[in-house]
C-alpha cells in the first residue's frame, strides 16, 4: 500500500486524526503539545495519533497529502483542519468546538 493510501485510510476511518511529533502523552515539540492540549480542552478523547518521527515516509507523505508544510496536522471527519496556528485560532473563536459537537 502506498503512503498516500495509508494516510487516506487513516483520515477516513477515524473521526479525529492528529499527525504529530511524539504522542499526546509525550509530545516531542511545542506545536504538537499545543494541539494535543487544545484537543484535551475540547474533551476529545478518541484521537487517532500518528507519530511522524517514527515513520519518515509518513512524515513526508502527510505534507504531500495535505499540501501543508508543517507538523502537526489535524483531520476531523476526513477533512484537513490545519496546523497549530489554525487550530489555536479556531479554538479561541469557538469554531473548533463546533466541529466536535456535530
Amino acid at each position: 500500500m502506498s503512503i498516500e493510501n495509508t494516510i487516506k485510510e487513516q483520515v477516513t476511518n477515524h473521526p479525529v486524526v492528529l499527525y504529530m511529533k511524539g504522542s499526546t502523552q509525550q509530545p516531542q515539540c511545542g506545536f504538537s503539545a499545543n494541539v494535543a492540549n487544545i484537543l484535551n480542552a475540547c474533551g476529545v478523547a478518541n484521537i487517532f495519533e500518528v507519530d511522524v518521527l517514527a515513520d519518515p515516509d509518513i512524515r513526508q507523505g502527510i505534507k504531500d497529502y495535505s499540501n501543508w508544510p508543517t507538523i502537526p496536522q489535524l483531520y476531523v471527519k476526513g477533512e484537513f483542519v490545519g496546523g497549530s496556528d489554525i487550530v489555536t485560532e479556531m479554538y479561541q473563536n469557538g469554531e473548533l468546538q463546533k466541529l466536535f459537537q456535530e
